[in-house]
């Protein structure tokens, strides 16, 4: 966040009077800045607050909240969250009684965040009202009707709804309220390029064969049109057969210096073409382009205002949509950050990728017969050198990869052995790294990364808290120790004041398998000091939180989550859990949703793969459900187990799951581990005042603890909307 004085020079007046006030650090949130308006009357009145955001895009970066006297802190409004015009954020309505301040919250954990022309202008009922009659006539009326009743919260919220804009539609319309740059938009472009200091030349990579003439000047024509200017652009003709191609490119050689040349004597396909149009290269970066594709006009800006903010980045990538011959733009890519576990299934980062040249030619460029995967081997063999640190991924639309049939892309026409070389390069990887692994062909033809458990394989100790319900813990005590082919398995089975008489025998048959332990722990429920417990008493190097109400359907889940949890970088590992009807109740935890958490996915059908297959992959998360939870007692113990004082039933494995990944551990969801839960059937919803009170401090203790990272879970884009945790723009 910008400091308080920066902030206030960029502040044109508030309202009316000419008054202007600056920001100051909130002591409540380090990261945060409070404007103060007590004394200015803005409470309880109708306003239009707007701001803009300098980063252009379709999401905020910083979180904008009224802040009241009396309110606790979820309690507080939060206002903008979604630009309405590019990089334009305006909130419409009315704030509450006892108005204490504005907070700006950055959003992305970034440190600066520019925002200019922020003001907030009183609007009268009747404008309003004017306003909301020409958008929604009859949410207007009913505004006006409830009023005259004296219904004033009714008669507030229909002129709010009256006088929202609508909500996304389409991507179309995603398209043209965020992501289509103004005039003024090049404008600021432009001065902010002319100020660069030592711009860095971003050498663009073009090996062509015979695409349509057509599609190919078009993708000429979007890299010559680039605000950034300090581009060259290397092409390597791979010996097209169509006469228009060479003229094409010789002529735009000859217009345009910035343009460099070479025709191959023989075709050797697009990974000897890529490497030969790197042989013209010079810049200190390169970016990756098709012959066929195209970047918005502020593509390479963006990529270079990322090097010059961060000049040790080696990788940076962005997201991405397909466009059609007709130019029409469709199925955005929106991205996870850096997730080298998603990597190793799938090329999720594909386009646009920009790398430093020396890097990419300390691995030798792209390799020879691995056509239709040649990018995703060599990101692969990139990630050997990486570090988290030195990768940055931009949430912006800033490559259009054209899927017109007919465009010669390699992966459509050759499938299967796209497949294999991808396949190959994960192989190679493991061998690279000396992992005892293989790779295997997983669903929908991504790589599967199956790992070896070690010998002897480990004590998984299970730790199962429990009360009555003895039909449920009966089967899963049944796929635990009859229906799990893993070797060696302890479980540890807490009762916290079971009573029913089917239940007293079930722990006594249970009992009497060595495997088996029974403690009893009365009390309140407290879901950490179970598990605690439990984990206390556990003899195994490997813990399983487990609740009472999953169900085992297949033997190799628990060697699964084994096989990655013994792995010395990883701190946790999550299942993939399902409902009785097959619906999907658990991929993994997206921060923010909903507030605090949510799952990932929650209720897509059993035959969907979720948002690019992101459901049948393994993949990196901030948090797995402590319904099915696998760690090393030795992690468990160095985070200090779950929180049994303030997160006693609802959180705690988010909370569990943020302190491993701030001890630097990563967190692992594997498909290939898949079980029924039947969610909460044993201990009830949160349907007493009691409970409801209890929610209410765990949220807030969120909210305290980890407010920064709630707002920026980096397996989710902060393009997608965060009410629920579903991969959507809305």
């Amino acid at each position: 966040m910008a400091r308080p004085a920066e902030l206030q020079a960029a502040i044109v007046p508030l309202w009316g009077n000419g008054t202007t006030r600056s920001f100051a650090a909130d002591p409540h949130d380090a990261g945060a800045l409070l404007l103060d308006l007590r004394g200015t009357g803005l409470g309880g009145r109708w306003v239009e607050i707007s701001f803009r955001d300098e980063g252009r895009g379709s999401f905020s970066r910083v979180e904008l909240a009224a802040v009241a006297e009396g309110l606790s802190e979820h309690e507080n409004t939060s206002l903008a969250e979604r630009a309405f015009g590019n990089g334009r954020f305006t909130w419409i309505g009315r704030l509450p009684a006892g108005l204490a301040a504005l907070r700006l919250t950055p959003m992305l954990g970034e440190t600066e965040v520019t925002l200019t022309d922020l003001t907030i202008r009183v609007q009268s009922r009747l404008t309003l009202l004017g306003r909301g009659v020409l958008r929604a006539p009859v949410l207007a009326a009913q505004a006006v009707f409830w009023r005259c009743l004296g219904k004033r919260v009714r008669a507030r919220n229909r002129l709010t709804r009256a006088i929202t804009p609508p909500g996304l539609t389409g991507y179309d319309t995603w398209v043209r309220c965020f992501d289509t740059l103004t005039d003024a938009d090049r404008a600021q472009i432009r001065a902010e390029v002319a100020a660069m200091a030592d711009p860095p030349l971003i050498s663009v990579v073009m090996p062509v064969y015979n695409p349509a003439p057509k599609v190919l000047e078009e993708a000429l024509r979007s890299v010559r049109a680039q605000l950034y200017p300090r581009w060259e652009l290397c092409i390597a003709d791979d010996a097209s057969t169509d006469p228009a191609v060479p003229r094409l490119l010789a002529r735009i050689a000859q217009d345009e210096p910035r343009v460099k040349l070479v025709r191959r004597p023989e075709n050797g396909h697009i990974a000897r073409a890529t490497n030969t149009a790197l042989d013209l290269a010079t810049g200190a970066f390169i970016a990756f382009m098709d012959h066929d594709d195209v970047l918005p006009e502020h593509a390479l800006f963006e990529v270079a205002k990322a090097i010059l903010r961060e000049p040790q980045l080696d990788l940076i990538y962005t997201d991405e949509d397909k466009v059609d011959a007709r130019g029409h733009r469709f199925e955005p890519h929106f991205k996870s950050d850096w997730n080298p576990e998603l990597l190793y299934a799938q090329n999720y980062i594909n386009h646009l990728t920009v790398v430093r040249a020396s890097l990419v030619r300390e691995v030798g460029g792209l390799r020879p017969g691995f056509e239709g995967s040649q990018d995703h081997d060599l990101l692969l063999r990139l990630s050997d050198r990486l570090s988290p640190d030195r990768i940055r991924h931009l949430p912006q639309v800033l490559y259009h990869w054209r899927a017109a049939i007919g465009s010669g892309t390699f992966s459509d026409t050759a499938l299967e052995r796209a497949e294999a070389a991808r396949l190959q390069s994960l192989r190679d990887l493991i061998a690279r790294r000396g992992w005892p692994h293989r790779a295997e062909r997983g669903p929908l033809g991504f790589n599967r990364l199956v790992r070896i458990l070690p010998a002897p394989a480990p004590r998984v100790s299970v730790v199962i808290p429990t009360r009555d319900r003895a039909e449920l813990l009966a089967v899963a005590l049944r796929g635990l120790l009859h229906e799990t082919t893993y070797p060696d398995i302890e479980v540890i089975i807490l009762d916290n004041d079971s009573r029913e008489p089917a239940t007293g025998k079930l722990l006594a048959e249970a009992a009497a398998d060595p495997r088996v332990r029974v403690l009893r722990s009365p009390g309140a429920f407290n879901f950490s000091a179970l598990s605690n417990e439990g984990a206390a008493a556990a003899s195994g190097p490997l813990l399983l939180f487990l609740n009472n109400d999953i169900e085992v359907t297949e033997s190799g889940w628990l060697a699964e989550m084994v096989s990655i949890a013994v792995e010395p970088d990883v701190g946790a590992v999550g299942a993939k859990l399902t409902y009785p009807d097959g619906t999907l109740q658990h991929g993994g935890v997206v921060l923010g949703a909903g507030g605090v958490a949510g799952h990932s996915h929650l209720g897509i059908g059993p035959e969907d793969p979720g948002y690019f297959g992101r459901m049948v992959m393994t993949q990196e998360v901030s948090a797995v459900t402590g319904a099915c939870l696998m760690m090393r007692r030795s992690v468990f113990a160095e985070v200090g187990g779950f929180d049994a004082d303030r997160l006693t039933v609802a959180f705690n494995d988010v909370d569990l799951c943020l302190r491993i990944r701030q001890a630097g551990y990563r967190i692992i969801w594997t498909p290939h581990a898949s079980l029924i839960h039947h969610e909460s059937k044993s201990r009830g919803q949160e349907d007493t005042p009691e409970k409801r009170a209890r929610f209410e401090s765990e949220v807030m203790t969120m909210l305290e603890r980890w407010g920064p990272q709630l707002r920026n879970d980096p397996y989710y884009n902060p393009n997608f909307a965060r009410a629920k945790a579903q991969f959507r723009l809305w």
